[in-house]
C-alpha cells in the first residue's frame, strides 16, 4: 500500500511536479475547459454533497450532530463514531445507490471513487464542525477539501502563498483569506485528486486484479479512508485552541 498511499499524499514521498502543475493549472483564469472544468465541477460536487448533502445524503451538519446528540455531547465519542460510519460505508459495496442519483453527476472520475471522496469529504467535514468549526466559513471549506490530499495540502498552500499560522489547516480561519486565494486552492485540490486517482492509482489497481477487484477495492477504500480520518482528526483539534 505504501505506492498508493504515496501518490495520495499520505505517504513519506512527496509529489513535488504533480503539486507544482496543479497550481499552475488552477492560476490560470482562462483554464475552463478539460481538466480545468472537471476540477471545478469535482470540487463543486465534494462541497454541495460532500458538506451541504443532497436528497437522502445527509449533511456534514446532520451526521455531526447526530453522532455528538447519540454520544450525550461526549466530542471524542461523537468524532469515533462518524469516522468508523464512514469506514463501513466506504467498505460496503452498493452504498453509492443511497447518493440520490450522485453517481450520475458527471466529472472525470470512475463512480466508485466520486462516491469515495464525497465519503470522506463529509467525514472531514463533520470532525470539523465536532471539534468546533463553522462550515459556513469559506476557509474552513477549503480546508476540508485540502485534508483530502494529505501531505500534499502543505506544499499546495506554500505555493498559493498561504500559510497556515498553526502548522494545521484548520489554522486557515483566522486568515479571512480573500475569495480568488481560496478559489486557487479549490481548484489546485481538484486537479490532485483528478491527476493521482482518476488516472492513476484507483484505474490502474484496479486492472490488476480484474478477479478480487471488488473485495480488494472495498479493503482498499477503507485502508485509505483511515489514513483521512487519522489525518483529519489532527488537523482540526478543538477550535478553542487554534481559532480566536
Amino acid at each position: 500500500m505504501g505506492f498508493i498511499s504515496d501518490r495520495l499524499g499520505f505517504g513519506k514521498k512527496k509529489q513535488v511536479q504533480d503539486t507544482r502543475t496543479a497550481l499552475d493549472q488552477a492560476r490560470d483564469p482562462k483554464s475552463r475547459q478539460g481538466l480545468s472544468g472537471s476540477s471545478l465541477k469535482l470540487v463543486e460536487n465534494l462541497l454541495d454533497t460532500g458538506i451541504d448533502g443532497r436528497g437522502p445524503f445527509d449533511s456534514a451538519a446532520q451526521v455531526a450532530d447526530k453522532a455528538l446528540a447519540k454520544h450525550g455531547g461526549d466530542v471524542d465519542k461523537a468524532v469515533d463514531e462518524v469516522v468508523g460510519d464512514t469506514l463501513k460505508l466506504a467498505g460496503a459495496s452498493g452504498f453509492l445507490t443511497n447518493l440520490g442519483g450522485f453517481a450520475t453527476m458527471v466529472v472525470a472520475l470512475p463512480a466508485n471513487v466520486l462516491g469515495f471522496y464525497v465519503l470522506a469529504t463529509r467525514m472531514s467535514a463533520a470532525v470539523a464542525r465536532l471539534r468546533g468549526y463553522d462550515l459556513a466559513q469559506p476557509e474552513i471549506r477549503s480546508a476540508v477539501l485540502l485534508s483530502l490530499v494529505g501531505a500534499d495540502a502543505q506544499d499546495l498552500l506554500a505555493k498559493a502563498g498561504v500559510v497556515a499560522p498553526t502548522g494545521r489547516l484548520a489554522g486557515m480561519a483566522a486568515q479571512r483569506l480573500p475569495g480568488p486565494a481560496l478559489m486557487v486552492v479549490n481548484k489546485a485540490v481538484g486537479f490532485r485528486i483528478l491527476s493521482t486517482a482518476g488516472k492513476g492509482v484507483f484505474t490502474r489497481f484496479g486492472k490488476a486484479v480484474p478477479v478480487v477487484g471488488g473485495a480488494v477495492g472495498a479493503g482498499m477504500d477503507v485502508w485509505l479512508m483511515r489514513q483521512i480520518g487519522a489525518h483529519v482528526r489532527t488537523e482540526f483539534p478543538a477550535a478553542s485552541v487554534d481559532v480566536g
